[in-house]
Order: structure tokens, then C-alpha cells, then sequence
């Protein structure tokens, strides 16, 4: 029997803000632990809780960038539960009103444009952090990162594929990002991702039982979580097994998923609007003078480059999926011009660096100043294009100059025609073969030749010359 995945994700992107959701404390990633709260982020008695309004501001432009209909009427409500990270024992979240619903986000699958439905964004406080130290027995608990304000996104159950997944949240991410409404860091927890997950047969319209998946640190994890239950679920099924409705952690050093908790009975969480807080009401002035705010999202600005730089649209969709890497795209652009020449080197060398490097584009270590003075150096034959990639790698690892390591590593092209003429000589007079091979006819032996004239000078020597000098002095021998 065929099965097919039904996947929906609830996504937590912690917003931008300077200052948390209920208190002037800041929202500054790391500091000493329990050294970024107060006694109102706390929830200790007698505090009252103030809204931000910069928080509601931002979950707004991120619910209009995803389509959403804004509610004009909202409220927050206390979920009530406890668990050691959430002091107060009830967490000030949205319920039955949230201040962003039906909305969607639009993916490129190899089959086409596919819409992925948005149940609702809505705005919430985030809880501490448990540390938990498996040598000594115990567990720690950091509220610096208690009342950060946050949206979570749910997606409906439209995606069929974990590849699908990995587009919504590359997709939701740019968008989250060229809004600046978050900085979506998951290595600092700034953008969290749980997923749901079941299998039926292909043509089905029931839902089969569904895991959600926790502990997915980046979207990698998220995609082989997913790819790894989805096997799960349809060997068992296959099998004739019931699957568990239940919470399973992803294990990124076994590759699988294990068993947290049973979800066989929803958690009631007792909502009832939160009484230290008025409701939210949202005008359509207010509305409209968010829309403007807006920049251009990243599909508007893949159709520009497209359009007004003629790059190719996989260069363009690449670039343009991270606000990081397209700004530093432009910024180059802007000063050399040349689009294409600029989407080589990152698309390449770049790309391939960041990954080597486990960095993100925000902390690319060379300027964009640097990588087109780079470039320049080619143009002018003071590099090959094959050295100027030695010289970035050296730039990338150690942030100096382009002319301070070609300086220091002595790398400048030799363009000077009688000292290459003379290496090229000594070249043909060491592989006779070679050169009969090339007066026979075969024109693929002129390359051995080039490539043994580029290894004598240690690959120093401008290759466009070689090659015309080789072919010149191969002709003289020809016609003698």
C-alpha cells in the first residue's frame, strides 16, 4: 500500500524587539543566567503586566507579509499549566482571538507553485530555559529568556512531503527576516520548530492518528525527523499496527525518534482572558500604516533581480531566500555592477565557505568591499580567476585584504610575455610527445602543454597568454 505524509508545523519566531512583551527588561540573547528579568516578567504578586506595543505592531506586519486577515478585536488569555521554566505557572498567550488568521505562505515544488494554508500567528510571552546537568544529577532553570515576546505560526495540514516542509520554513523564515520583525537564529532559540505528523493511503481523505516532533534544532533535523517517522508510521501501518497518538524527541546522534509523553487526552489548559490586560483593538488606519512599512519580500525582490539584473532564477532564488546574503549580494552590485560575475563567487565560494564553516550570512567574515576589490584584481590580470579563489579562501579564514595576501604570499599573476615565452619553451622541449600529438591533430594535447607551462610558474602565469604563446610557438614549429 502507497502512503502519503500529512504535515502541519507550528513554528515559534521570537520578535525583534528591544525590550520584553511586558516589562522594560531586555531581550538580549545570553548575559549571566537570571540577570535579564524582574519581578513583573517573573510574575511575583503585586506586578501587573504592561503590553508592549511595538510586539503587536510586529506580529501584525508579519501576519500582512503571510496574508493574514488581521483581527480589528483581540485579546490575551492565560493558558494555565506548570512546568519549572514558567514561574508564574500560566503563560499570557492568545486563544479563541488571535490577531492573525487564515493566511499562507506559497512554496516552488518541482510540480509547481503550492499554497500552504496558515491557521492563525498569534502573539505570546516566552517561557525560561532548563539546563539540564546530567553529571551532577540536577537541572538549572534561566529566566532571562521568560516574557520574550513571540508569535507562533500554525500551519494547516497541507504538506505532503518532508522536502515541502523544508520550503514552507525556508520560505516562512526569508519572509520573517526581510520584515525584520525576527532574526530567526535557531542556534539561539530565537526561531523554534515543532512538527505533526501522520500517514495514510494515497487517496485518502481521513487523517490517520498524528506524533508531533520536538527537540528539531535546525531544518535539517526537522527534514530527517520527518522522513525517518514517516517510515515509521507506514512500516506500522503497513503492518497493521495503531499508531500512538503521542510527543517523540528527535535523536540527532542515533538518527531516530524516541518516545517523550502520551497525547492521548488534550491538555486542558483552563484559557480565560487574561484580566490584567485590555483587549486589543486594531484600526484600519493602523493597519494600512503597517502595510506601508513592509520592504520587499523576498519573492519581489527574486523577480527584480531576475528582471532588471537578467541573473538566472535558480541564482536569484538562492540568493534572495536569505536577507543576509542578498544584501550583501546588492551591496557588491552596487559597486562593481557585473550581477552575474557577483552571483559566481556567491554562489560559489561563498556558499561553499559558509557551509564548511557552519556559519550563517550574517557572519560572513569578509566585507563586500573586499570580495569586489578581489574581483578587481582579476580584472586586472594581477590574479588568475583559479589564484583569486586561493586568495578568498585565505580572506575568509583570516578577514585581511585581497592585496595584503597576495603581497604576502607573493601571488601576482606573471603577465610578462618574454619570461612566460621562456617557461613555455622549456615546456615544449620536455614533452616532444605532446607536441607530435598536437601536429598529428589531436588539439586536446595543447592542454597538457598549458597545464605543465601553469605548473612550472606554480600557477602565477596568466593563462590567457600561455595558452596563445603555447599555440604561437607550436605554429612556428609547424610551419618549420
Amino acid at each position: 500500500m502507497d502512503f502519503e505524509a500529512v504535515i502541519g508545523l507550528e513554528v515559534h519566531a521570537e520578535l525583534l524587539t528591544k525590550s520584553k512583551i511586558f516589562c522594560g527588561c531586555t531581550t538580549e540573547f545570553g548575559g549571566q543566567p537570571n540577570t535579564h528579568c524582574c519581578p513583573v516578567c517573573l510574575g511575583l504578586p503585586g506586578t501587573l503586566p504592561v503590553l508592549n506595543r511595538r510586539t503587536v505592531e510586529y506580529t501584525i506586519m508579519a501576519g500582512l507579509a503571510l496574508n493574514c486577515t488581521i483581527s480589528k478585536f483581540s485579546k490575551m488569555d492565560r493558558k494555565n499549566y506548570f512546568y519549572p521554566d514558567l514561574p508564574k505557572a500560566y503563560q499570557i498567550s492568545q486563544y479563541d482571538l488571535p490577531l492573525c488568521r487564515e493566511g499562507y505562505v506559497e512554496i516552488e515544488t518541482e510540480q509547481g507553485i503550492k499554497k500552504i494554508g496558515i491557521i492563525r500567528a498569534h502573539l505570546e510571552e516566552d517561557a525560561g530555559k532548563l539546563i539540564h546537568e546530567e553529571s551532577e544529577g540536577s537541572s538549572f532553570v534561566d529566566y532571562n529568556r521568560t516574557g520574550v515576546p513571540l508569535i507562533e505560526i500554525v500551519s494547516y495540514p497541507d504538506m505532503r512531503t518532508p522536502e515541502e516542509a523544508r520550503l514552507y520554513l525556508t520560505k516562512l523564515k526569508s519572509i520573517l527576516e526581510y520584515t525584520e520583525v525576527s532574526d530567526c537564529k535557531m542556534q539561539e532559540g530565537s526561531l523554534r520548530v515543532d512538527t505533526n505528523i501522520s500517514v495514510r493511503p494515497k487517496g485518502s481523505e481521513e487523517f490517520g492518528t498524528k506524533v508531533e516532533l520536538k527537540n528539531l534544532s535546525s531544518f535539517r533535523a526537522v527534514y530527517k525527523a520527518l522522513e525517518y517517522e514517516f517510515k515509521r508510521q507506514s512500516d506500522a501501518v503497513g503492518r497493521g499496527e495503531k499508531i500512538a497518538q503521542e510527543t517523540r524527541r528527535w535523536d540527532e546522534a542515533k538518527g531516530i525518534t524516541i518516545p517523550m509523553r502520551s497525547k492521548e487526552e488534550a491538555h486542558d489548559y483552563r484559557y480565560f482572558p487574561e484580566p490584567d490586560i485590555v483587549p486589543i483593538e486594531v484600526t484600519d488606519e493602523w493597519i494600512e500604516e503597517i502595510r506601508k512599512k513592509i520592504p520587499e519580500l523576498p519573492h519581489q525582490k527574486k523577480e527584480r533581480f531576475v528582471r532588471d539584473m537578467d541573473l538566472p532564477v535558480y541564482d536569484a532564488g538562492v540568493i534572495t531566500a536569505d536577507k543576509a546574503l542578498s544584501d550583501f549580494f546588492e551591496r557588491c552590485v552596487g559597486i562593481y555592477g557585473n550581477p552575474k560575475t557577483i552571483s559566481n563567487w556567491v554562489m560559489g565560494e561563498i556558499l561553499r565557505s559558509m557551509k564548511e564553516s557552519e556559519i550563517d550570512s550574517a557572519d560572513i567574515p569578509i566585507s563586500p568591499e573586499q570580495l569586489v576589490r578581489l574581483q578587481k584584481l582579476v580584472d586586472d590580470s594581477v590574479i588568475s580567476i583559479s589564484m583569486g579563489k586561493k586568495v578568498f579562501d585565505s580572506m575568509f579564514k583570516t578577514g585581511k585584504d585581497p592585496e595584503v595576501i597576495v603581497k604576502e604570499e607573493g601571488l601576482s599573476q606573471i603577465s610578462d610575455e618574454d619570461t612566460l615565452r621562456a617557461v613555455i619553451l622549456k615546456v615544449i622541449d620536455n614533452n616532444p610527445k605532446s607536441v607530435a600529438d598536437y601536429m598529428g591533430g589531436k588539439e586536446k594535447a595543447i592542454g597538457f602543454l598549458v597545464g605543465q607551462a601553469m605548473k612550472e610558474t606554480r600557477g602565477k602565469a596568466n593563462p590567457q597568454m600561455v595558452n596563445e604563446l603555447v599555440r604561437e610557438e607550436l605554429n612556428k614549429i609547424n610551419k618549420n
